[in-house]
């Protein structure tokens, strides 16, 4: 029981460090390109000046998860590198994330593909932030994050109790195809 609280509070403590850096980036104004003339891309995508980009913020639990927050003056970008203790969590983490970028378009600011060293990517814009509420927003890229730990009935997607239900479900099958296969030689 202890060692639940223990990461509890861990987790507790790296999702509020996301949650306050999130809100304090998520100012995003309206800015057009400086380059072509009405066209407004994400600066954090184009980084085509300098002077429109902040200074990325990475925030980390420990070596295997991590949080990367991009900020520019009309874009946020969110790098996300889940826990993967093993070889058959890494598989089971990729195949999942990208089931989930297959479907990009249903959650508007997850990216299809995520930025080179993490494991799915968020992008949210100066729109995004006009048409959704910023909490909203917050809430929904906290949640993506959050661990069976909080009971919460509106869990949009628990990555950590996702791949250990795959992880013990491909175990399983491991172990009868091995049953079935070692009779044959009793």
């Amino acid at each position: 029981m202890c060692t639940t609280i223990i990461i509890s509070n861990t987790l507790r403590l790296y999702l509020t460090c996301i949650r306050n850096t999130l809100d304090a980036a998520m100012c995003l104004q309206n800015f057009p390109c400086q380059e072509v003339e009405r066209h407004n891309k994400p600066e954090v995508e184009l980084k085509t000046s300098s002077e429109l980009l902040l200074n990325p913020v990475l925030i980390c639990r420990n070596e295997a998860e991590k949080c990367l927050i991009e900020t520019s003056i009309n874009s946020l970008r969110i790098s996300l590198k889940v826990k993967q203790a093993d070889e058959l969590e890494n598989i089971l983490t990729k195949k999942f994330l990208r089931f989930l970028s297959m479907r990009a378009e249903a959650f508007q600011v997850l990216r299809r593909k995520p930025v080179q060293g993490y494991d799915i990517s968020f992008l949210v814009t100066n729109y995004h932030c006009e048409e959704m509420q910023k909490h909203k927003l917050i809430d929904f890229i906290v949640q993506f994050m959050e661990a069976s730990i909080f009971p919460n009935p509106i869990k949009l997607h628990d990555i950590d109790k996702e791949i250990s239900e795959l992880k013990m479900s491909v175990n399983t099958r491991g172990r009868l195809v091995a049953t079935e296969f070692l009779k044959q030689f009793m």
